[in-house]
C-alpha cells in the first residue's frame, strides 16, 4: 500500500513492547539530524501542549536555530503574546530540567501560559525584539463537526462540567459553547475536528470520568453569503457560519448557501468496488480518481458534502466490505449548495430543539423520517396530535398521532340514533377544544430518542 520493501519493515508491537529498541535505533540510523544554526536568532516550533495544574501549560518545542535560556521573554509569532521562560528542559523521555536549549534539540518550556490554546500546535516562538519569519504551515484548528453534549440526568451537571473542562484544558482544538434545551436541559455544544475526534472525546468522558451523556446527532458549519446590506451591517460581515440551525437565515435574505466538502480516499478489495460507488453516488459524491495499486485493491478518491459522512456512511462502508475498505478524508473547503432548513411542528407549534439543514434532494426523506421517528416516541394523549415536518409554510410531510377515546355509547342500550349522535358531537367538539387550547406533554424520552445519535 505505501510502497515500502518488506525487508525495511521492522515487526513491532507496542502493546508487548516488541523490537521497540530496534525501531530507535533505526530512527537514529535512517532519520538525517538536524540542520542546526547556533548563529541565527532563537526559533522555536511548538509540537505538542499539555496542561499541569501546577504549573500551567507545558509547550513541547523543537528548535530551528539560536538559543533560549531560563528568564528570556518569548514571543509567539501567531498570538503576539510575550511570556517569560520559568523552566526549560529535554526529553529523556522523562523531563529533565536545563538552563538553556539549543538549535537542533528537542524539549519543553514552561512560561506563565495559562491556557493551552497559549501554545498553538505549529505556532513559532521567538525572543522578545528579535522577530523571525514565522516557520511556514500554521494552520489554527477549524472545527469541522458539532454535536451537542448533555447529561442523562441534570443533577449530574456539574460534575459533567468539571469533566468537560478538565479535557479541554488538554485539548484546545475543542469549541466549547454553552447551550440550553427545554427537551433535554443544560448542556453544551461542542466542536470537533472531525468523526475520530468527537468519538475519542466522548470515550474519554465515559471511560476517564464515568460520566452518562446524551450525544446529539453531528452536524456541520454551514456558510451563508447575505444580500442585504443591513444584514451584512448587522453580522458585522458578509460571509456568516452557521453552527446552529435554529439561526439559519431566510432564503430571501442570502446570495447563496455553502455547505463544506472534504476529499475522501477509500481503499478497498476490488471485489467490493460496484458496492462502495453505489454507495459514494447515494451521498451526493462526486468521483474525482480511481486507480489499482495492485491486482486486487483499488483507491477511489471522491469530493463529498461533509454532512453525508458524519453519521454512518463509515459504518455502511465497512459492513459492505466486510470491514475490508478504509477510510481517510480532508478538507475541501465550501462548495455552493442548495440547503433547506425544516422546522418540525406538533399541532401547529414549532418545537426549535428538532430544526434541521439538509440539501434541498433530501428534504422530503428527512422530514418523513423524523416525523415517523416522532410519532412513534410520543406517547397518545387525550387528543389527536399532528406531526408535521415543513419548509417555510409549506408542510412536506405529516403523522398523526391517535388519541385516546372514551366510548361515550356505553351507557346506551338501544333507544334513538339521535341522542347517540349528540354524544359523539359533543365528544368531538370537546376533543377540538381540547386540541386547541391543550399543551403536549412529550417526554424526555422522546426527545432522546429523536435528536441522539443513531
Amino acid at each position: 500500500m505505501f510502497d515500502i520493501p518488506s525487508e525495511e519493515c521492522i515487526r513491532i508491537s507496542a502493546k508487548l513492547g516488541t523490537n521497540v529498541d530496534q525501531v530507535l535505533q533505526e530512527v537514529v540510523k535512517r532519520i538525517p539530524p538536524p540542520t542546526a544554526k547556533l548563529e541565527e536568532p532563537f526559533k522555536a516550533l511548538v509540537f505538542d501542549s499539555t496542561f499541569d495544574h501546577y504549573r500551567g501549560v507545558v509547550a513541547n518545542i523543537a528548535l530551528f536555530s539560536g538559543q533560549v535560556c531560563k528568564g528570556n521573554k518569548i514571543v509567539s509569532a501567531h498570538l503576539g503574546k510575550t511570556y517569560e521562560v520559568n523552566e526549560l528542559g529535554i526529553l529523556r523521555p522523562d523531563e529533565q530540567p536545563t538552563e538553556r536549549l539549543f538549535a537542533g534539540q528537542v524539549g519543553y518550556v514552561i512560561a506563565g501560559m495559562k491556557e493551552v490554546k497559549d501554545a498553538q500546535i505549529g505556532d513559532t516562538f521567538y525572543i522578545q525584539n528579535q522577530p523571525v519569519e514565522a516557520l511556514p504551515g500554521f494552520k489554527p484548528a477549524k472545527c469541522m463537526v458539532f454535536a451537542g453534549i448533555y447529561p442523562t440526568d441534570q443533577s449530574e451537571y456539574p460534575s459533567l462540567r468539571s469533566a468537560v473542562e478538565k479535557l479541554t484544558l488538554n485539548d484546545s482544538s475543542v469549541m466549547v459553547q454553552r447551550d440550553s434545551s427545554l427537551a433535554l436541559g443544560a448542556g453544551w455544544r461542542l466542536g470537533f475536528l472531525g468523526l475520530l475526534h468527537m468519538e475519542v472525546f466522548n470515550q474519554r468522558l465515559e471511560q476517564e470520568y464515568n460520566a452518562s451523556v446524551i450525544v446529539t446527532a453531528p452536524t456541520v458549519p454551514y456558510k451563508a453569503v447575505l444580500a442585504s446590506p443591513k444584514l451584512i451591517k448587522e453580522y458585522g460581515q458578509e460571509v456568516v457560519t452557521i453552527v446552529n440551525p435554529t439561526q439559519f437565515p431566510e432564503r430571501s435574505c442570502v446570495v447563496e448557501y455553502q455547505e463544506p466538502m472534504v476529499m475522501g480516499t477509500i481503499i478497498s478489495p476490488d471485489d467490493f468496488t460496484g458496492k462502495i460507488m453505489s454507495l459514494c453516488q447515494s451521498r451526493r459524491a462526486i468521483q474525482k480518481n480511481m486507480v489499482y495499486i495492485d491486482d486486487h485493491r483499488v483507491m477511489m478518491q471522491y469530493l463529498f458534502p461533509l454532512n453525508e459522512i458524519v453519521v454512518d456512511f463509515y459504518d455502511e462502508l465497512k459492513s459492505m466490505s466486510s470491514g475490508y475498505a478504509s477510510f481517510d478524508y480532508e478538507d475541501a473547503g465550501y462548495e455552493p449548495a442548495e440547503l433547506i432548513k425544516i422546522d418540525f411542528l406538533l399541532n401547529g407549534k414549532p418545537v426549535e430543539e428538532l430544526t434541521t439543514i439538509v440539501h434541498k434532494d433530501r428534504a422530503y426523506n428527512t422530514g418523513k423520517a423524523m416525523c415517523m421517528r416522532l410519532q412513534e416516541s410520543i406517547p397518545r394523549q387525550m387528543f389527536e396530535i399532528a406531526v408535521q415536518a415543513a419548509i417555510g409554510s409549506k408542510v412536506i410531510a405529516r403523522e398523526t398521532i391517535k388519541a385516546y377515546r372514551k366510548n361515550v355509547l356505553a351507557k346506551c342500550y338501544g333507544g334513538d340514533i339521535t341522542r347517540k349522535m349528540k354524544l359523539l358531537k359533543k365528544q368531538a367538539e370537546g376533543k377540538k377544544k381540547m386540541r386547541r387550547i391543550g399543551n403536549i406533554e412529550v417526554p424526555k424520552e422522546a426527545f432522546i430518542n429523536v435528536l441522539k445519535r443513531k
